[in-house]
């Protein structure tokens, strides 16, 4: 009896854990089929919804050309899936190095990874525009307003966290395999690739989505870096078509704002499965 009840009050506290974290995508799809009249009047009422208005928003957005969402939309892929290979593969190498390679150095290094990770964004930002300014006249390489800019900085960024992660799944890896494989005329490069490399798969699927979810969803570094009025715009920073400084419309942002959160839902029904046994399995090693 004593079990039951224990299991009934899991279950409603379970319930009301997720109606509060579902509520704001519910806000935010309820009034995506509204007039903007209608959600400054009530937003959360479901006086105004309808099928048709929801179309009508969706088509008002997509075909909007101050918005521009396929462009946004390409961007922001474009940005996501390069930053994270790059993450993946130059933060896998760099665990695996400074696992392996046990020496002050390596020490240093790492904890200059954990110490950045202390530091908030919003301390650099203003010194990260000018340094990434300086550079790109140095080298000839536009920094700002332009794609490889921003992956650089989602790459320096999400490295911290990422090396972090790994370095500590990699300490589970037994070394006799790479022994082998040395005995075997395996070259350090080939090791990596060949031994170490596939056995990161269960973690970096957490890593990727865990980076994933950030950079595709992240403001703040993309309106930095490429500006309100730039050539290059992240779906984020585009949705700001849609706020002026008198007028702010409402349906055409919150529409604009579930199209940009859709694929991300869509990602983690898909791949849900990979997604929670690579964290078990990162959390077992």
């Amino acid at each position: 009896m004593k079990k039951k009840s224990t299991t009934v009050i899991l279950t409603i506290i379970g319930i009301l854990v997720a109606a509060y974290t579902l509520y704001p995508f519910a806000l935010v799809l309820l009034n995506s089929a509204k007039k903007s009249t209608d959600i400054v009047s009530n937003p959360v009422s479901f006086v105004g919804t309808s099928w048709s208005q929801f179309t009508e928003n969706i088509s008002k957005v997509v075909n909007n050309n101050n918005f521009s969402f396929w462009s946004a939309f390409g961007t922001s892929a474009v940005i996501t899936i390069v930053s994270l290979v790059l993450l993946a593969l130059f933060g896998g190498m760099a665990a695996w190095v400074i696992c392996r390679n046990k020496t002050k150095w390596s020490t240093a290094i790492y904890m200059t990874f954990i110490a950045s990770m202390i530091i908030p964004f919003q301390v650099v930002m203003l010194a990260l525009i000018a340094t990434f300014r300086e550079v790109g006249n140095f080298v000839g390489i536009k920094m700002l307003q332009s794609i490889p800019g921003i992956v650089f900085a989602y790459c320096g960024f999400g490295g911290a966290m990422t090396v972090f992660i790994l370095t500590g799944f990699i300490k589970g890896i037994p070394y006799e395999l790479e022994e082998a494989a040395a005995i075997d005329g395996c070259s350090p490069e080939g090791t990596f690739f060949r031994i170490i490399f596939p056995l990161l798969k269960p973690v970096l699927t957490t890593v990727t989505i865990l980076n994933g979810m950030w950079i595709w969803n992240d403001y703040l570094l993309p309106s930095l870096m490429l500006g309100q009025n730039g050539p290059v715009k992240t779906l984020p920073v585009a949705v700001q078509a849609f706020v002026g400084s008198y007028v702010k419309q409402w349906d055409l942002i919150l529409t604009a704002a579930l199209l940009a959160i859709l694929p991300m839902i869509i990602l983690f029904i898909i791949a849900q499965k990979q997604i929670m046994n690579g964290m078990v399995e990162g959390a077992i090693k």
